[in-house]
């Protein structure tokens, strides 16, 4: 089952490749969608892909790069979408 999910990433999570890793990651796991720099220093993830894969992206989010700092990841639910890949913005 394909899900799409939107989650913001806060604390040290800008400066440090934390949208390239999350790329990675994503690819990895066959994850489409995007990464992309807020305003506030936090980062703002759209995943899409198999659920089993998108929960596996969450987890990773939750720790990031090494030197990320995350503070809190939060998730919610949007609707399907079909992204053609995982960009970095």
């Amino acid at each position: 089952m394909t899900i799409c999910v939107k989650c913001l990433v806060s604390g040290k999570v800008q400066g440090v490749f934390f949208r390239a890793s999350t790329r990675e990651q994503a690819v990895s796991l066959g994850i489409t969608g995007y990464a992309r720099n807020l305003s506030d220093g936090g980062v703002e993830v759209m995943a899409c892909g198999e659920k089993e894969s998108v929960d596996q992206l969450r987890s990773w989010l939750t720790r990031g790069p090494a030197a990320a700092r995350v503070t809190s990841v939060s998730c919610e639910p949007q609707e399907t979408h079909r992204y053609q890949s995982f960009k970095v913005e």
